[in-house]
C-alpha cells in the first residue's frame, strides 16, 4: 500500500486520526500514513509538495485546502466529506445556540465538502441555505452573501467562520467526528489498491516490452504512440522521446490507413504488413486492445525478418550485377476504389511470401507497379529486380533474356524476376522456368551448365484464366500452372473502378495543363462521357488521351462534343458504342413521348442537349441520333429551336 499524508486545518482532526489508527481493524491493514499534520491554508501547497517529495502517493485533506492541493499538484487527493450524522450534530448544536423557532442557517463552502441535505428543513424545522463557492477566490464573497441575507448562523470552514465573526454573526466551525475520517481512510485504501494494481500492471508491461524479442509500440484510441520498447527504438533508429505522442501512420507510413482506423475503432480485427524500416525488413502485426468488446487503443509488434541472401558464387563463377531497380511502392498505386484497395491488400500479403506470383491484368493496368511494390516490400528488396517480356519472341530469344549468362535470372540473383506475357513461353522455356522455381537452378542448354539460381519469380498475363485454359488445352505445362496459381492476383480494369478512373482523368488533365502551361477544365457532361467509355488500354490510354485533349483544346472549358470527337478520331471502334448508347437513349425517350410519357418541354430539352453535345452541328447531331438531317430539321422546326437564341451557333 502506498504512503498516505493527512493534512488538516484543525488539531482535533489529527487526534481523531490517531484514535482511528489505533483500532485493531486498521492496525491489521498496515496503514502507512507517513505524515499527519496541522497545516495553515497559506502553507498548504508547500506542505503538500514536501509530503510528495517524502514519498506520499495520496493526500487526505478537506475543503479549501483540498481544492488548492488539487489545483497545484497532480497527486490524488481524498477529500474529507462531512457525513449526514456529523451535519445533524451541527444543526442540533446551532438550534441550541439560537434557541429560536425555524432559524435560518447558512452552510458555506464547497459542494464536495457536504453530504446530501435536501430534507434537513423538514426534519429539523429549520430553513437551510447553502452557499457553494465555485472556486477558492470566491469563497469569502459567498460567505459575505450569506451574512447579507441576514441568516441567523453560519456553518463553514475557516474563511466562513472568520467572515461571520467580522460581522458579528454566530458561527460554527465545520468540525468532523471520526465518521468522516473513517470514510476518507476507506476511500484512500481503495485508491491506493487501484494504484498498486496499476503499478503492477505497468511494471509487468514494461518488463514485457523491455524483454520482448520483437519491437512493440503501444497506441491510444486516437492512434497516438504512448510507449515503445528499446528494441523498437533500435529498429526505428529514434529515441522514445521522439516517438511518443506522434501518430502511428506518421512513424509507419506504409501501414494501410484505413485498416489502422478500423482496428482503432474496433471495426476490424487487426491487420498485418511487411514494412521497411531503417534497420531492415520487419513483419508488423497491429492488434486492437479490447475492453469488454470495445477497442481502447492497439499494440503494434514488429518482428525482424531474415533477409534472404544470394548464394555465394561457386568457384570460377563471376557475380554479375546490372539489374533494374524497382522504384514503385504500394503508395504509388491508385486505389480509391474498393476493388483496387482489396487487390493491393492481397498484394501486400503476397510480399510476405517467397512463392511465385501470377498477375492477371489487361494492358495498361497496374501489373508492373504491383510487381515492383511486392518486390520492394519483400525480404529481397535490397537485391535486383529484372523485368522482361516474352511477347512475340522465339525460344532462343526467350532463353537469352531469361536464363543465359546475362539473362534476367542471373542479373537478379537474390532478387526478383518479373516476366510479362508469360503465355508466350515456349514448352522448353516453360520447363526451364519450372526448374528455376522448383529446384533453384538456372538451367543452361545442357545439364552440365546448370547454375544455382536464387530468385523469386512473378509472371503476368493479360486475360483472366488464360493460363488455366492453356493448361487444359495442353499448350501450357500443368505443373508450372499449379506452381504459379498459388498466389494469383487479378488486377481490375479501370472501367470497373469508377473512383480510380475519375481520379486518373482528373490527375492526367491537371498534369497536362501544368506541363503545357494551359488552363482547361472538363464540363460535367464531358466527364460523364469519359467515365462511360470502356478504356481497354487503361492507364496508358487515359494518359495519352488526356494529353492529346489538352494539346488540341480550342476552348478553356472542354465540352462533351469535343471529348467525343477526339475519342472517335483516336479510337473509332470504342466511340461507336457511345453513339449507339446516345441514339438509343434519345429514341427511347421519343417513344415515351409518343406514348404520352414525355412532355413537349422534355423533348425539346433532350434535342437541345444533343445539339449542344455536337457544338450545334446538325449533320453530327443527326448521325449521333441515328436519323436523317431532314428528320432532325423537322424536329427543330416543330420545337421552335430555329427561332430566337436557340438557333444561334447551329452549323451545317
Amino acid at each position: 500500500m502506498g504512503k498516505i499524508a493527512l493534512l488538516v486545518p484543525r488539531e482535533e482532526m489529527v487526534y481523531q486520526a490517531h484514535n482511528i489508527l489505533q483500532e485493531k481493524s486498521y492496525r491489521e491493514k498496515h496503514y502507512e500514513i507517513s505524515i499527519m499534520k496541522v497545516v495553515r491554508t497559506r502553507n498548504i501547497v508547500t506542505e503538500a509538495r514536501q509530503a510528495i517529495a517524502g514519498g506520499a502517493s495520496i493526500i487526505i485533506a478537506r475543503g479549501l485546502q483540498a481544492s488548492i492541493i488539487k489545483q497545484y499538484t497532480d497527486i490524488p487527493v481524498i477529500e474529507i466529506v462531512i457525513t449526514a450524522q456529523e451535519m445533524a450534530l451541527l444543526i442540533v448544536k446551532a438550534r441550541q445556540i439560537l434557541k429560536k423557532t425555524n432559524p435560518v442557517i447558512a452552510v458555506v463552502g464547497f459542494r464536495n465538502m457536504f453530504c446530501d441535505m435536501s430534507y434537513f428543513d423538514s426534519i429539523y424545522d429549520i430553513e437551510l441555505r447553502t452557499f457553494y463557492a465555485p472556486n477558492n477566490e470566491q469563497l469569502r464573497d459567498y460567505a459575505l452573501r450569506a451574512v447579507e441575507e441576514k441568516v441567523d448562523l453560519v456553518i463553514g470552514g475557516e474563511v466562513a467562520v472568520e467572515t461571520a465573526a467580522e460581522h458579528n454573526v454566530p458561527s460554527l466551525f465545520l468540525s468532523n467526528t471520526e465518521d468522516s475520517l473513517r470514510n476518507a481512510f476507506s476511500m484512500a485504501e481503495s485508491v491506493s489498491y487501484a494504484m498498486d494494481v496499476e503499478k503492477k500492471n505497468a511494471a509487468q508491461m514494461e518488463t514485457l516490452l523491455d524483454y520482448s524479442f520483437g519491437g512493440v509500440v503501444n497506441v491510444d484510441g486516437k492512434g497516438r504512440i504512448t510507449a515503445v520498447n528499446p528494441l523498437m527504438e533500435d529498429l526505428l533508429g529514434q529515441p522514445r522521446g521522439e516517438l511518443t505522442g506522434k501518430t502511428l501512420t506518421e512513424i509507419f507510413p506504409d501501414l494501410d490507413r484505413k485498416q489502422v482506423e478500423k482496428t482503432l475503432t474496433g471495426e476490424g480485427e487487426g491487420c498485418s504488413a511487411f514494412l521497411q524500416l531503417k534497420s531492415g525488413s520487419v513483419f508488423a502485426i497491429l492488434a486492437p486492445v479490447l475492453i469488454e468488446g470495445r477497442a481502447d487503443g492497439a499494440i503494434l509488434t514488429c518482428h525482424k525478418m531474415m533477409r534472404k541472401l544470394p548464394a555465394e558464387p561457386r568457384a570460377g563463377e563471376r557475380r554479375r550485377t546490372g539489374s533494374v531497380i524497382a522504384l514503385r511502392r504500394f503508395s504509388d498505386i491508385l486505389q480509391e476504389s474498393q476493388a483496387m484497395e482489396a487487390c493491393v491488400h492481397k498484394a501486400r500479403l503476397y510480399a510476405l511470401s517467397d512463392l511465385p506470383v501470377l498477375i492477371e491484368g489487361e494492358a495498361g493496368t497496374e501489373g508492373r507497379l504491383l510487381a515492383q511494390s511486392i518486390h520492394n516490400e519483400s525480404a529481397r528488396y535490397r537485391n535486383g529486380f529484372a523485368h522482361v517480356s516474352c511477347g512475340g519472341l522465339g525460344e532462343e530469344e526467350q532463353y537469352a533474356l531469361l536464363f543465359d549468362e546475362d539473362g534476367a535470372a542471373a542479373r537478379a540473383d537474390g532478387g526478383t524476376v518479373f516476366i510479362e506475357d508469360a503465355d508466350w513461353l515456349t514448352p522448353a522455356n516453360q520447363f526451364r522456368l519450372l526448374t528455376l522455381l522448383r529446384y533453384k537452378l538456372r538451367p543452361g542448354k545442357t545439364v552440365s551448365k546448370d547454375r544455382h539460381g536464387d530468385v523469386r519469380v512473378m509472371v503476368m498475363v493479360q486475360e483472366p484464366g488464360q493460363l488455366e485454359r492453356m493448361a487444359r488445352e495442353g499448350s501450357f505445362r500443368k505443373d508450372l500452372y499449379y506452381l504459379l496459381q498459388g498466389l494469383s492476383l487479378a488486377v481490375p480494369p479501370l472501367r470497373d473502378r469508377p473512383e480510380d478512373l475519375k481520379k486518373k482523368i482528373e490527375t492526367s488533365i491537371r498534369d497536362s495543363c501544368e506541363r503545357f502551361q494551359r488552363h482547361h477544365q472538363l464540363e460535367r457532361e464531358a466527364m460523364e462521357f469519359l467515365l462511360a467509355c470502356p478504356w481497354p488500354g487503361n492507364l496508358y490510354q487515359v494518359e495519352n488521351y488526356c494529353e492529346r485533349l489538352i494539346l488540341t483544346a480550342s476552348r478553356r472549358v472542354i465540352g462533351r462534343a469535343a471529348a467525343e470527337r477526339l475519342m472517335e478520331e483516336l479510337y473509332p471502334a470504342e466511340s461507336l458504342s457511345g453513339k449507339a448508347e446516345s441514339r438509343e437513349n434519345f429514341m427511347q425517350q421519343a417513344q415515351e413521348g409518343a406514348a404520352g410519357g414525355m412532355t413537349e418541354s422534355r423533348k425539346k430539352t433532350q434535342l437541345l442537349k444533343a445539339l449542344k453535345e455536337n457544338d450545334g452541328n446538325r449533320a453530327q447531331t443527326a448521325e449521333a441520333l441515328g436519323v436523317s438531317k431532314a428528320t432532325l430539321w423537322r424536329w427543330m422546326k416543330k420545337y421552335g429551336i430555329l427561332e430566337g437564341e436557340d438557333s444561334r451557333n447551329l452549323k451545317e
